[in-house]
């Protein structure tokens, strides 16, 4: 009986083991370029609709083009939560 306790302990520590270890992998390679691409991606868009006095990139939505903007840039900010 005690070594059913002992085996059903160290079942449990390996399983938690093994869901930290599965946490801590490392990210893949794309990721790092694909955040830092949506944070330039995003600034890209604000600057582009400021210089072209609110012409581009989609002139029917004027100033929700800043919104969009950001959330190109929070998408990759978002990211950076998850990089290892």
């Amino acid at each position: 009986m005690a070594n059913e306790k002992k085996t059903t302990a160290s079942g449990a520590r390996a399983s938690q083991s093994d869901s930290r270890s599965a946490d801590n992998r490392p990210n893949p390679v794309w990721f790092k370029p694909v955040m830092f691409g949506f944070m330039l991606l995003g600034l890209a868009w604000i600057i582009v609709f400021y210089v072209s006095q609110s012409v581009y990139p989609v002139p029917s939505l004027h100033s929700w083009n800043i919104l969009i903007g950001f959330g190109i840039m929070f998408i990759g900010f978002l990211m950076t939560t998850r990089w290892r």
